[in-house]
């Protein structure tokens, strides 16, 4: 354009004198203006910080590594706890990093089983046949959990996709809020109890948008839903995470998890539901669910809601019948509910309904966060740092029923799997065996302490993403009627071991 005379800045400018100063230097100096701005905003701010400090960061740890320095040989037991407290910083903080606290957990797990291998003790700085033998025998245990996580999921994705759960919608009829309030409350704890609690809070906190259509309202029985599916997810084996981790590690077995922490997850329950209720008011808001009326459930749909509950159901008695690892049940589970719907959908082009599909929509992300974080444990127990934990927690606190109570508190702020991950590590099974009143009460304390605080259990992030229900909402509004549900639950196992141990009976002779 500039080689045409008659469109030089000079000719333009004469005909239009807005153009004098020349609009591309106008437009370049406009950028700059802007780029300024958002360079002196505070958000823009703490990114580039973030950034800078993430790339110093990496750019060290590759710099210690390959050079394999000095330092690490002799400081790799503090090399080791660095790697893991900065890992756990970044996954606690996940929302203000913008890091996926699954890829935190996996770099987490690299940094310390090299540090382990190469620089720990007697190391040569390269991995011995022990040490990898080690790393053979922690990913055969993490795997057990990765594929139960897996197969379980789809097993309820698949019933989801049939619309299964309208055998549980049916059942709600009342237009009392607060009747409402118990009896979702109720049967979140038992739908918990058979399905994990982060896939029940997600189907019930979707159908509270429909059934409860003011705002605040819904998010207060959004937070009694966590507080619920973490109750009830307990006392089964198949109900939370942190519980099927212990009876899959041989801590915890079937039939004493059900009798023994059943009545202390339901008074941990009924408890905060006194405690919560008591915020609802009632009015006729609920007159404008947009739930549709109770209608049938399908045929294909009842059988295959049927089939995947039975599927879950029949993990612990097959575990128990065979005595092969319940991931094995599940995943046989899995292979049946798709040999069913292959079946029943044979002339189906679309595949929504089937297994494939339901695969496609699970969380990869949270189980390679699971193998992350048990991976990174494991190592610190292969190591013994775990082991001195252990020890340090028993010379300095009176007895193991406040240990896991402490535990569980600590829940409320740290994610509970590598929280029970670790107990794992600190305390032998030969010490305490399997059922041993110290495993009962880190589930329960583990699984609903994490209720205290909205960060401290999967159900409650869930909440956050699903209601935008903030940290401090739910601290102000949930957080104390959650813990006094946590205490009255700890200490009705406590009453209720002292009773079966015969203290009680045998003090009062």
């Amino acid at each position: 354009i500039q080689s045409d005379n008659r469109l030089s800045y000079d000719k333009l400018s004469q005909k239009f004198p807005g153009l004098a100063n020349k609009p591309i230097e106008q437009m370049r100096e406009e950028l700059k203006s802007q780029a300024n701005a958002l360079a002196n905003n505070e958000e823009t701010a703490k990114k580039d910080i973030i950034r800078v400090g993430t790339a110093i960061l990496g750019a060290g740890s590759i710099a210690l590594y390959a050079t394999q320095s000095a330092w690490l040989s002799s400081h790799a037991e503090l090399a080791m706890i660095a790697i893991f407290l900065l890992g756990y910083i970044g996954i606690i903080f996940e929302e203000v990093f913008e890091f996926n606290k699954a890829a935190v957990a996996l770099l987490m797990s690299t940094g310390l089983w090299v540090t382990y291998a190469d620089f720990y003790g007697e190391s040569t700085g390269i991995a011995s046949a022990n040490v990898l033998e080690q790393l053979k025998e922690q990913l055969a245990e993490v795997s057990d959990i990765c594929f139960f996580l897996l197969a379980a999921s789809a097993i309820v994705e698949v019933v989801d996709a049939h619309q299964g759960f309208k055998v549980v919608t049916n059942l709600i009829t009342t237009k009392s809020k607060k009747g409402l309030f118990w009896v979702i409350g109720f049967l979140t704890f038992f739908l918990s109890a058979i399905l994990n609690n982060l896939t029940v809070t997600i189907v019930m906190v979707s159908l509270l948008r429909k059934l409860v259509p003011n705002d605040d309202d819904r998010r207060l029985f959004g937070a009694m839903v966590v507080v619920a599916a973490n109750a009830g997810g307990v006392w089964t084996p198949i109900g939370d995470v942190t519980t099927t981790m212990l009876w899959i590690n041989n801590n915890l077995s079937t039939i004493p998890t059900v009798t023994e922490l059943f009545l202390p997850s339901l008074v941990c329950l009924v408890a905060s539901l006194f405690f919560l209720v008591n915020n609802i008011e009632e009015d006729s808001s609920l007159a404008e669910s947009t739930l549709p009326p109770p209608s049938p459930l399908a045929p294909r749909g009842q059988v295959v809601f049927w089939t995947g509950i039975a599927s879950l159901l029949a993990v612990p008695v097959f575990a128990e019948l065979t005595g092969l690892p319940p991931y094995l049940a599940m995943l046989t589970g899995l292979g049946a509910i798709w040999t069913m719907t292959d079946i029943i959908h044979m002339d189906d082009e679309e595949e929504e309904m089937k297994v494939p599909a339901a695969l496609s929509k699970l969380d990869t992300s949270g189980i390679l966060f699971f193998l992350g974080i048990l991976m990174s444990i494991g190592v610190l127990d292969k190591s013994g740092l775990l082991k001195e934990l252990a020890q340090f927690l028993n010379d300095n606190l009176p007895n193991q029923d406040i240990i896991a109570t402490v535990i569980g508190i600590a829940s409320a702020l740290i994610d509970n799997v590598p929280l029970v991950a670790a107990t794992m590590g600190m305390y032998d099974l030969t010490d305490y065996g399997t059922d041993d009143k110290l495993w009962q009460l880190i589930a329960l304390c583990a699984g609903t302490g994490g209720s205290i605080l909205v960060i401290g259990s999967a159900s409650g992030v869930a909440l956050m993403g699903l209601e935008k229900v903030d940290f401090l909402w739910y601290a102000k509004n949930v957080s104390v009627g959650a813990a006094v549900g946590y205490f009255a639950g700890i200490a009705a196992y406590l009453a209720q071991n002292a009773i079966l141990s015969g203290a009680l009976l045998g003090g009062s002779v």
